[in-house]
This record gives structure tokens, sequence and C-alpha cells, in this order.
């Protein structure tokens, strides 16, 4: 990959006519930044965002295909995840898909382990989680096909949809993006086959997560928008969770036009967020018509997030407490989700390391760490964050620097 990576770039820097050294200059990075890529070196997706902004290309563009690195330190993860594979991904023979086994669950029942589950998630209870879920997607498969009358196969259904949705989600979150995939692909063919339409927008929101963390932008940004366009409410008569799910996808839209350096695709994808939160008027998380989380707040966040990506860290932090995201309109419009403002707070971070203010950083990875300490391990922002302040820092390291540094598992 690196090899085609630095053909890509330096085929895009010589049509601008420019010089490493002028190609440094316009993007900000280092003469160093430059030549390692175009010696072979790999770097973070978003130094490919920068040069792509500097040289007046897509992100996507600068990408290439080749043979992946080896994966090495993996054999713990197999192992955790083998009873949610078996759940997922049984084996196929000849005829079918080996059945699962076991007797069918009490719709009732299954549906109130299904939302405990879920509050598990959003309280970073992510052990918990991969513990439950295996079970879960087990007994709802077996009691969906097993599933008599029409009212209780239509229960089923649903139970075997928000199963499956949940196991993409939590899978997307700790970055096992395959079988992440294939549930958010079931749980989305599932919905649309039973007339679960929002529920199946839930899970093409989702989807869209998913291909973002893949840097696969330009299928995100297209996926959003066709999504966005057939599922647009009626505002006078569009219920909470159509308005959340519809502004979700339209953040979709924004954040993958914006790391795809498409910044007029980005403005116009945030003006029609804005639009679903204002008719919304405050923040909206209500399992199971709608699992994530929108309003005012997140959209807010999310334009700052742009900030972010663009590299203004004033900017950043001037948005970052004021307006929509200041303590008074957070008590008055409702909390975010917490991955949510989690990210917000990683972006604070960032913008205080990129400024030097590396007490500033630490205050907020510490605070991250003490509410939401399993979703923080799992980001690799708080590692570069992190990485940053070890790499930049000119004096000797504090007690919380090392502690923190270990806690993410980044060494200098």
């Amino acid at each position: 990959m690196a090899s085609a990576l630095a053909q890509n770039v330096r085929k895009y820097r010589r049509a601008t006519g420019f010089s490493q050294e002028r190609l440094a200059e316009e993007s900000g990075l280092s003469i160093g930044t430059i030549r390692k890529i175009e010696q072979g070196g790999d770097v973070r997706t978003d130094t490919l965002h920068t040069l792509a902004r500097a040289l007046g290309v897509q992100t996507s563009a600068l990408f290439a295909t080749a043979a992946p690195e080896p994966v090495v330190g993996d054999e713990g993860n197999r192992r955790y995840l083998v009873e949610l594979r078996k759940a997922l991904m049984p084996p196929v023979g000849l005829d079918a898909p080996v059945a699962a086994l076991g007797q069918p669950t009490d719709l009732d029942e299954l549906h109130s382990r299904i939302a405990d589950c879920h509050t598990l998630y959003w309280a970073d209870r992510y052990d918990s989680v991969a513990r439950k879920l295996p079970g879960l997607l087990r007994e709802s498969e077996v009691t969906a096909a097993n599933a008599e009358g029409d009212d209780d196969r239509r229960s089923a259904e649903t139970a075997r949809t928000h199963s499956l949705l949940l196991a993409g989600k939590y899978l997307t979150q700790v970055r096992q993006y395959n079988l992440a995939y294939h549930s958010l692909a079931e749980a989305i063919r599932l919905a649309r086959e039973t007339g679960q339409t929002l529920t199946a927008g839930t899970g093409i929101v989702g989807m869209c997560w998913l291909l973002l963390r893949q840097d696969r932008f330009d299928e995100s940004e297209a996926l959003a928008t066709q999504t966005a366009e057939a599922m647009e409410p009626r505002m006078s008569s569009a219920t909470a969770g159509q308005l959340a799910v519809w502004g979700e996808l339209w953040l979709r839209v924004a954040s993958s036009a914006v790391r795809n350096n498409r910044p007029d695709v980005g403005i116009e994808a945030r003006r029609m967020a804005g639009t679903a939160s204002s008719a919304l008027g405050r923040e909206h998380n209500s399992f199971p018509n709608h699992w994530g989380g929108f309003g005012p707040v997140t959209t807010a966040m999310k334009a700052t997030e742009d900030l972010a990506l663009i590299g203004d860290s004033h900017a950043v932090l001037r948005s970052a407490d004021d307006g929509v995201l200041g303590s008074k309109a957070l008590k008055s419009l409702g909390k975010p989700t917490a991955p949510n403002w989690g990210r917000h707070r990683l972006d604070v971070a960032q913008a205080h390391v990129r400024l030097g203010s590396h007490s500033d950083a630490m205050a907020e990875l510490v605070g991250l760490r003490d509410t939401s300490g399993a979703w923080l391990r799992h980001q690799p922002l708080a590692r570069y964050v992190m990485s940053d302040v070890l790499k930049s820092r000119k004096r000797t390291l504090t007690k919380e620097m090392r502690d923190m540094a270990s806690f993410l598992g980044v060494f200098d």
C-alpha cells in the first residue's frame, strides 16, 4: 500500500507543479512528513486529508490498493470473538447454513433483554455486552424461525432485527469491521423485508458510520444521500424518530464529504441536518425507535468536528463551550449521547495539543477516562492525541501523562 500511496502523492504533487517544499508549505505539514510519504512511509488518514486539500483532490484519490501489512497481535481478539462469530456466521454446507439450536424464547422477555443489553452498550459496559450478545442472537434467530401467527412473527422478526443492529453497532465501536458489516447488512435486509422502514434507516446510519470508519468516504456519502432523499419526512407531520434518523443521515453525508475534501457538499449536508435538528428542538434518543442520538447539540458538535478536520484549532476551542454547546444550552436542549460527547471532547483535546497546551489536553483525556474509560480505549484519536503529547512535550513527562499513555497503550 505504501509504495502505491507514494506514487499517488507524487503524481498529484507534480501535476500541481509543487516541489516537496512547496507542498509542505501549502499543507502545513513538515517537509519530513512529505518525504516520508513519497519514500513509501505510511501516515494517518487525517494527514492524507490535509494533503488532499493542498493538492485540490478528493482524499480518496490518494488511496491505493496493495497487499495489507501483516496482522500482528490479534490472537486475543480471535479468541474473545469466537462465540459472536458462531452466532453471526455459522458454517455453510451444501444445503444451507447450519441452523441455530435451541428453544424459542418468550417474546416479551426477549425484547426486555435486548433493551437491557442496549442500555449496557450506552453505558460502555462492553464486557457485559460481549457476553450477552451471542445468546441474544441465537435466541432471536430460533424464536423468529419458530414463531406462529402474524403478531408473534412480526414481534420475533423485530427482536431479531434489533439484536443484529445492536451487534453491528457494538462491533463497529470496537472496530471489528467484518463482523459489524455482516450484522448490519443482515439487519437492514430483514428490516426492509418486514416493512420496518425506520429501523432499516437506523441500520443504514450505522452502515454509513462503518464505511466512514473504513475510509470509504465515497460510498458512505452516496449511501447516506440516497437514503436521506428516500426517507425525507414531511415536516408538518414527521415523528421525532423520523426527523432524528433523517438528520443523522445528513450528518453522515457531511462527515464523509468533509473527510473527502468536498466542503461544498458538507456545508449543504450540515444545513439539511440543521433543518432536522431545529424541527426536533432538543436532543432525541429513544430506543427502539431511534438508536443513535441527534438534535441541536449533536449537530453543533459535528460542525465543530469539521473545524478540527481542517486544523482550525482556535475555532474548535471558541465553539467548544459556547452557544448551543454551552452549559446553559445543554441543560435546556438535552445531553448528547456519551460517544458523541466523547468524540467532541477529543476534538477539543487535539486542539489543545496543536496549540501547545498539554495540561488542558490531559484534563480532557482524564475526564473521558473517568466517565467513559472503556469507550476511550477504542478511540484512535485518543491515542493520536496522547502520542502527540509525548512527541511534543519538552519537559519530563508527568505521572498523569505516563499513566494515560499506559492506559491507552501508547509508548514513545
